[in-house]
């Protein structure tokens, strides 16, 4: 077993392989004076069953063609098998034609990650579950309720817990975190003018005097659940805080997150946090190394993925 990674999130790859108890692969990923980028791997690799880390977030398309180029270093090195380790696949969320003309950009990377030379693809908390059905090849789409329901038992206590879903499309993810907890569900249902703008309608569920968490899978400029925390204080909420798997958190984002009533946003380490995430007063980051490697370990074994969460 063999770990590699490329440049999008390498503190997050360090912990994945030191949780394994297992060396980084020597290997660089770097670029000439004109931008292109170069992929040299500097072990032998024939055989061995190889596993690349890279997140595809900003700079997506750099971070994306990094991985591409490292598949196709892997292939022409005669590794045995190559998972790519996606934990934040980028352009998830153009899953579908959203109007005429319109591409599924979320499928095309799965097929250039297919003819890159990757043989199965580990990632976390997809946008939308039916990416996995967009690759030909073996997918795992871990969830990161596991590590959110040890926080937040760890930092909450007491029966007045809502478990909130920021739009109807995320029930089934607060349901999985709500569950474990024996917490109440609520909904926040909300119409969205445009891309990136969000307007809260209304809230279904009991809210008042409550302690509300947030919960979805990505926070990109913040707007929806800075609205969403408001309207939750507006109904009554005792206090509102916030569960996010990938913090993209760009443009204003931060200080958006900042200014608003939320108490803490936590996210994980699925994206390299900026110099901004890491002293903001109420985000806070979890780590998924351990999850993540794992997962790495059990598919390296041949051994059941579906049970780390059963």
């Amino acid at each position: 077993m063999k770990v590699i990674t490329c440049n999008s999130n390498r503190p997050l790859a360090e912990a994945i392989s030191a949780s394994l108890n297992l060396p980084m692969t020597k290997a660089s990923v770097r670029r000439f004076s004109d931008m292109e980028i170069f992929v040299e791997i500097h072990e032998n690799i024939r055989g061995e069953d190889v596993f690349v880390i890279q997140s595809t977030s900003y700079p997506a398309n750099d971070n994306l063609m990094e991985l591409l180029i490292t598949l196709d270093a892997l292939r022409r090195s005669s590794a045995r098998r190559i998972t790519a380790v996606v934990p934040y696949y980028g352009y998830a969320r153009q899953d579908r034609k959203s109007g005429s003309r319109t591409p599924i950009t979320a499928k095309l990377v799965a097929n250039m990650i297919t003819a890159a030379g990757a043989d199965r693809v580990l990632t976390l908390d997809l946008h939308a579950g039916q990416i996995q059905g967009f690759f030909d090849i073996p997918t795992d789409n871990l969830i990161a309720a596991p590590v959110f329901i040890k926080d937040i038992k760890e930092h909450f206590n007491g029966g007045d817990l809502v478990i909130v879903s920021p739009d109807v499309g995320g029930v089934v993810r607060a349901r999985q975190i709500a569950r474990p907890l024996d917490a109440d569900l609520a909904i926040i249902d909300k119409r969205r003018e445009r891309a990136g703008v969000s307007e809260v309608m209304n809230i279904i569920g009991d809210v008042s005097g409550r302690r509300c968490i947030l919960v979805d899978d990505i926070v990109d400029s913040a707007g929806t659940l800075c609205n969403a925390a408001e309207a939750l204080k507006e109904a009554g909420a005792s206090s509102v805080s916030a569960y996010v798997t990938h913090g993209v958190l760009s443009g204003g984002a931060v200080a958006r997150v900042t200014a608003s009533p939320l108490e803490t946003l936590v996210i994980t380490d699925s994206i390299l946090g900026t110099e901004a995430v890491r002293v903001a007063r109420n985000i806070r980051q979890l780590t998924i190394a351990p999850l993540m490697a794992e997962a790495m370990l059990r598919i390296s074994e041949e051994r059941s993925v579906s049970s780390l969460f059963n």
